[in-house]
């Protein structure tokens, strides 16, 4: 063989070499293109119960705690990293109780108790977690290699019927208020609390609350609001409102979802609804007829359950409610059941009003993303969906971020 022809053969062997590299090369799998894209944007859920677990003696929130026993909550540190997460809004949540000055006094405390809770946490674990008050300073954490923690009030409550308390709140870092809980407060009336047939919405009081959250740059969410009050809201609010924790009425009948009419009004606002984890309000479920009594009765018994202000008393009816869930074990629903709210809110509004706001330690029961390190799942299952790079990165925090610096810009003009 002539060098020429050594050459040409030398050639389509690397040829060869190189189509076969080409041909071996393994696309990467849903879950590699769900992680690799988590690296690069900021993920957001706008709502956990998890704060008031920072007061427990026989936990720690830096610890990993198995998933499968109840006591070991639904987030700690560990399991942020584990599902991708990047940043958690700690709800600071007070149950409705009576309106009387001694009571707001009590649920003032309990609220700023928890607040403090989050800040000593970020102390506690500052290699690891720090205390954002805006976007930017989540994504500093980020790029820093840290978890952000950012802290919410839930209910109204605590406020009582002192405006001036929004700027006391959001000068020790909270960031939002949601109005109110399960029950009508002086705010305004809540979604599940019809004790009284007439949906009053938005209280004169409610409308300086929201003037007050307005200057002082503080985000107002509806989550847990009648429908009144939603649309009273949207019409007293100079800036964009959202809904930290709620679904579609539409895919499921709840009170605590948003119609349709909600969507429309929500997206011409320029806000933002944050999908709801808890399985109730993710599918509706079949009737089983015992656990329905069951839980009349417990409710009878104890009133709801997570208004409850006794520690002590919260946790023996819920101790209570899952023994119930486990003689009478509820149909659940999956992670592409709650991925039908995204599509929903998608095709009704658009991509660029919806979020996740998962509502963990207050609620869950999604099969596939139960606690904080299933989240990923969720991100996958959007892959699937041929959601874009983009339309995800909006999802997980990009919608809401922009909602966020909204307030921030507005405040105080």
């Amino acid at each position: 063989m002539n060098i020429r022809n050594i050459g040409l053969a030398s050639a389509a062997v690397l040829a060869f070499s190189a189509a076969a590299c080409v041909v071996a090369k393994t696309p990467p799998s849903v879950e590699e293109k769900a992680r690799e894209l988590h690296r690069k944007i900021l993920t957001v859920d706008t709502h956990c119960d998890t704060a008031f677990s920072l007061l427990r003696k026989d936990w720690r929130i830096g610890e990993r705690h198995d998933p499968a026993l109840r006591a070991s909550g639904k987030i700690d540190l560990p399991r942020m990293r584990e599902g991708g997460l990047d940043a958690e809004f700690f709800a600071a949540f007070v149950g409705q109780g009576p309106l009387t000055p001694e009571a707001y006094a009590k649920a003032k405390d309990s609220a700023m108790r928890a607040v403090e809770a989050v800040r000593r946490m970020t102390e506690e674990y500052a290699s690891v977690i720090g205390l954002a008050v805006d976007p930017e300073g989540a994504w500093r954490l980020k790029k820093e290699g840290k978890l952000t923690a950012f802290i919410g009030l839930e209910n109204g409550y605590p406020i009582g019927r002192d405006e001036a308390l929004v700027k006391l709140f959001h000068d020790r870092g909270v960031r939002y208020i949601t109005l109110c809980h399960s029950s009508d407060n002086d705010i305004c009336d809540s979604s599940t609390d019809r004790r009284n047939p007439e949906d009053k919405g938005l209280s004169a009081f409610g409308r300086e609350v929201v003037a007050e959250c307005n200057r002082a740059g503080m985000i107002i969410d509806i989550s847990h609001a009648s429908e009144k009050s939603f649309f009273d809201v949207l019409a007293a609010s100079r800036a964009p409102i959202i809904a930290s924790h709620s679904s579609a009425r539409a895919v499921c009948d709840h009170p605590r979802n948003l119609t349709d009419d909600q969507l429309r009004a929500l997206a011409k606002n320029g806000g933002v609804i944050q999908i709801c984890f808890l399985g109730a309000y993710v599918k509706t479920p079949p009737v089983i007829p015992e656990r329905e009594q069951a839980m009349k009765e417990l409710e009878a018994k104890y009133g709801n359950v997570r208004d409850i202000r006794d520690d002590a008393l919260r946790m023996k009816a819920m101790a209570e409610r899952e023994a119930i869930n486990k003689e009478f074990p509820q149909v659940r629903p999956n992670v592409a059941d709650l991925v039908d709210h995204i599509d929903h809110v998608k095709k009704v509004i658009g991509v660029d009003f919806v979020g996740i706001g998962t509502d963990f330690d207050g609620g869950g029961g999604v099969v596939g993303c139960d606690d904080v390190s299933g989240m990923i799942h969720v991100t996958e299952e959007l892959v699937r969906r041929g959601y874009s790079d983009r339309e995800i990165e909006k999802i997980w925090g990009g919608n809401f971020f922009r909602v966020f610096q909204k307030v921030l810009d507005l405040a105080g003009k």
